[in-house]
Formats: structure tokens, sequence, C-alpha cells
């Protein structure tokens, strides 16, 4: 379910289990957080499964969603989803791997999550988007609490971490 402009509207998603999406508590406490920050940035979902997070920050006043998902039939999900809420304009859906195409992706906010089975994909996915990352950038990767993520990553340095059961948020910045 979606917050902001596009509330409580249902999205369609993956069937299975292969895709995990984040959990509606710990995605209101994500956009709590950024409130100050959304409101006509460019925010990159990273690992987009069906598109929810990036969707709700679209709700919430982003001006355009990059979506990167390397799985086809999830990209199509995302596509349904985007045209049903009529805002494919505002958004791009990248077809492929995050290593591949994130540091080639300029955004105000990059929400980078990756299968929680795949630790390595964080290494990859988190110095991708140090490379790609304007001053001021945000970025924030969801991971199981019990897997610990590095201080810093190329140029990013954590700022801070939000836990929530089996689930947190580490948020990085630019390191001056």
């Amino acid at each position: 379910m979606i917050a902001g402009e596009f509330r409580s509207r249902r999205l369609k998603s993956p069937p299975g289990l292969e895709t995990r999406p984040t959990p509606d508590r710990l995605r209101e406490s994500l956009f709590s957080i950024l409130a100050p920050s959304i409101e006509g940035s460019v925010f990159a979902d990273v690992y987009a499964g069906c598109g929810a997070v990036g969707i709700e920050a679209l709700s919430r006043g982003a001006s355009q969603a990059v979506f990167i998902e390397r799985s086809r039939a999830n990209c199509g999900i995302i596509r349904e989803n985007l045209e049903t809420l009529r805002i494919l304009g505002r958004s791009r859906i990248i077809h492929g791997g995050a290593g591949t195409y994130l540091s080639s992706t300029s955004a105000a906010i990059y929400f980078i999550d990756p299968p929680y089975d795949r630790p390595a994909e964080y290494d990859t996915a988190l110095a991708a988007a140090a490379e790609a990352a304007p001053p001021e950038a945000i970025v924030i990767a969801q991971h199981a609490s019990r897997h610990t993520l590095a201080d810093s990553y190329g140029g990013v340095k954590r700022y801070r971490i939000v836990r929530q059961g089996d689930n947190s948020l580490s948020f990085y910045r630019v390191d001056d």
C-alpha cells in the first residue's frame, strides 16, 4: 500500500518469494526521514522489485524515479504499476544489474535493496552509488539487521542506522 498522492493504492507484485517487499512500517520510517529531501528530487530505486519504494517517492513529491531491476518480469510489473497510476512519464525503467547501470545514474536519493541472500551485492551497489552520487546525495541500503555493512564505500560514509526487527536501513552521504 502506498502513502502520499497515491495513498491506499495497491500495486501489482511478482508472485512467489523471490522478491522481498520493504515492510510498510519500515517504508513509512524511511519516508519520514526523507521528507525534507524528497520534494522535487530524482529518486533511484535499485533492485526495484515491483517498484513500490520508487512509486512511493513519486507519490510523496519526487520529480522523477529511476528503477533499476535485473528481472525482465519485474520490469514489466513496474511498468504496469506506473501505467496504472499514470506516472510512466515521470519514470525511467532500466533492465539490468546495479553494478552495470548504477554508476551512470545521477540521483539525489539512492535506495538500494539487494536480495538479503546475496551480501556481495551490497559492496558492488554501494561502491557504484558512491561513484555516481553528486554532493548532498543520500544513499540508503536496506539490509538484514544481522548483516553489518561497512561504515563507508568509496566516497560515501554512513551517518545513521534505523533498525526495525529483522530489517535495517543504513544511510550514507558523500564524504567531504
